[in-house]
């Protein structure tokens, strides 16, 4: 989208950021459907590559996948894929989040909780 440009046309990194963020958001909850867990949060951007600029016009499309766990945390692999009517899809970032389950107490306070979940 034109707002989520820059004066060159690309896109604003932070834009990415944000939109790999909602990806990685999206896979952690579908993880833990079956936990006690009433959320999970972003604790980390563990690593982040932007390896081909992605401009206004192009697709920008997700896939975010669990690969490892440790008692609260998540941690998930982001792969953004750009592609246009021009460009078969191509990796246009990388990134590791790191998200910790967290469940309401009776205070209404989250605490991070052991997700009991495996891969």
């Amino acid at each position: 989208m034109p707002q989520d440009a820059n004066v060159l046309g690309t896109l604003f990194g932070g834009q990415m950021v944000s939109w790999m963020d909602i990806s990685a958001s999206k896979a952690v909850h579908r993880f833990l459907k079956k936990s006690e867990a009433d959320a999970a949060l972003t604790r980390a951007i563990d690593a982040i590559e932007f390896k081909k600029t992605v401009h206004v016009g192009d697709w920008v499309n997700f896939e975010a996948n669990v690969i490892s766990v440790g008692n609260s945390s998540i941690v998930i692999k982001i792969d953004a894929y750009k592609e246009s009517k021009k460009i078969d899809k191509t990796l246009a970032c990388t990134a590791r989040f790191t998200f910790v389950s967290v469940q309401k107490d009776q205070f209404g306070t989250y605490k991070k909780i052991n997700h009991n979940q495996t891969i």
